[in-house]
This record gives C-alpha cells, structure tokens and sequence, in this order.
C-alpha cells in the first residue's frame, strides 16, 4: 500500500479513537449511509477532537474560520506544515485584532494563510477539511477564550459531494475568485441559499419545531416559527439576550411557541445556531452551522452549516435542546 494511503487509513484509525469517525464510516458513501456524520457537543466534549483531526492529516488541511485565537489549534496547523501536510487558512479579515497573532504565527511558518475577501460583511464560517475527505463543520469558533461556557456543535462530514463542494468553495474563497457554491447532498450556504433552506426547514415542519439560536432577529425566519406555531406545530426555543430580541421572542410567544432564554451571566453561554425538525418522525431534519438569525448572516456573509437526517446527529442535537431548554429562564 502506498505511504499516503497507510497515512490516510492511520489518520482514520485515530479519528475513530477520538470518537470523531467510526471505522464502519466510508467516505465516498451516500449521504444517508452509515458513519458518514458525528455529532459533537461543546462544552460537554473538548476541542481535542478539532486537534485530532487537523493531526491526522497526511496530505492537507483547509482551515476558514472567523475567529482563530487557540495557540495550541495553531500550532497543530504548523506541525502538519513542517510535516509536509499542504495547510491552507482564511481567516476573517474584519477581525484583524483577534486573528493577527494566529495569522502572524502562520505566515511565520510557511503556512498558506489569508484574511477573507471583501465580497463579504464578514468570513464566519467555521470549517475544518483534511485530505479532502473529512470536513469538520462547527458553530463555534477557533478561540479558547469561548471554550469553558459556550454551548456550540460539531459535525464531522465525511459524505463525499459534501466535501468536494466546501474544497471547491475553499479554493475559490482563497484565492478571492466568485463562485457560487453547491450544496453536495445536505450543505447550506451563505449567502447563496441559507435563508431559503432554513425557511422551508421550518415551513415544512409537522409536529415539532426546536431551535436554539444565538441572534433571533431575521423577520423572514421568525415569521415562519410564529406560522408554524400557530399551526399547531409544538415549537420550542432556546435563545440569548432576551432584551436584544423582546419584539421577536413575544411574537414568537404570543403564536403559541414556547420560549427560554440565557444570559451572558447564567452559563452556558448559547452561542449555537441549530433546529430540529418533527424529531422521533420518519421526516425529522436537524440543522447545525455557523448561520445566525440574522440578515447579515444569511446574506451577506460567507457561512456555512448542513441539514441531515442523521439519526446520530438529530438524537445528539435534540437531547443537549433539550437540556438546555429545562434549565432556561422562561421567558
């Protein structure tokens, strides 16, 4: 067997220890087949996982992250850049004072890196891809200062359309060139579609509707959790900031949604962008990316999240809902 494919199979093996990847999982398999999804949840798991996978890489890894302020994420970056492993980053270039260390740091060592193009508002996609077949999607950030209290999600992707879209999107974002991106089997872009898939997420809803959302502000989005409140559709929200998005947690309210919030003082600190669709039905989705409920982020940003059917991940997303929905202040 060729030395890249033996580094390819020990980096498999590894990601299977750290719980990132079954050994059963095949990348290149249909979307709906075994092991091609694995849920994480922050801060209940550690960011080993993301350390694991940027180690594991024997040929590249492709990094677009909005904010990069973890040294030891950094530095795993530069140990696979003086292993040979081709490292390539973008990082936002609207958040120059928190990412210039890790940009610095990079550049420093030969790593491949740049700040975002100004197409767009900002770069907050949170991403981490390796030997293009295994891309890590995540709510969060790359920043150790948030890691103690803030509630966010990972998804390990390793269905093949799904990443041979983020890479083409990657390269093109990288060297500042336009692309439209395509969505694989279950992506969902910024600014391309994201507002139009989230819609019909939770139009097409059922029986119930659970969203727990940092930002609760895009008219379009809330109009349609009201709608679907109002239709009988049991809708649960977990939110932050009550006083920011008043106007919108009372609409929501008042259609019949019930709705529970934290604050930046009653941890955890909700800082995730995820929904779940009619769980325990044969139709249930679940969402999760680094989309807010905000114009800015659906339109006007470089953002990117997934929609699956995974029962993995929908059963990981909606028990941690869940959870965190108990211990919230009602509102």
């Amino acid at each position: 067997m060729p030395l890249a494919s033996l580094a390819c199979r020990a980096g498999a093996l590894l990601l299977a220890a750290a719980g990132l990847i079954p050994l059963s999982g095949t990348a290149g398999a249909a979307a709906a087949a075994p092991g091609t999804f694995t849920a994480i949840v922050f801060p209940d798991q550690d960011h080993t996982v993301v350390y694991d996978l940027i180690g594991s890489a024997a040929r590249t890894v492709d990094v677009t992250m909005y904010e990069l302020r973890d040294t030891t994420a950094v530095d795993a970056l530069i140990a696979r850049q003086r292993a040979g492993v081709k490292v390539r980053v973008i990082l936002d270039g609207a958040h120059t004072s928190v990412n210039g260390s890790a940009y610095s740091a990079l550049k420093a060592a030969g790593v491949g890196v740049t700040y975002s193009s100004t197409a767009f508002v900002y770069t907050h996609q949170k991403t981490v891809t390796v030997d293009g077949t295994t891309s890590l999607i995540m709510t969060g950030n790359l920043d150790s200062a948030s890691y103690a209290n803030d509630r966010d999600y990972g998804v390990v992707d390793t269905d093949a359309n799904d990443v041979a879209a983020i890479e083409r999107v990657f390269a093109a974002d990288y060297a500042r060139t336009a692309v439209t991106p395509t969505d694989g089997d279950n992506l969902v872009w910024s600014p391309t579609d994201a507002q139009s898939r989230l819609l019909a997420l939770i139009n097409g809803a059922r029986t119930s509707l659970d969203l727990e959302q940092l930002e609760f502000g895009d008219p379009a989005l809330v109009d349609a959790v009201a709608a679907a409140a109002s239709r009988g559709v049991t809708v649960r929200v977990v939110g932050m900031n009550p006083t920011s998005y008043a106007d919108e947690f009372d609409q929501v309210a008042a259609a019949g949604a019930k709705v529970v919030t934290y604050s930046s003082t009653t941890g955890p600190y909700v800082h995730a962008k995820a929904i779940v669709a009619d769980y325990g039905t044969a139709s249930a989705e679940v969402f999760a990316g680094s989309e807010n409920f905000s114009d800015n982020s659906l339109n006007h940003n470089r953002e990117l999240g997934l929609i699956t059917a995974d029962s993995g991940v929908l059963g990981t997303v909606e028990s941690t809902f869940a959870g965190d929905f108990a211990h919230g202040a009602p509102y």
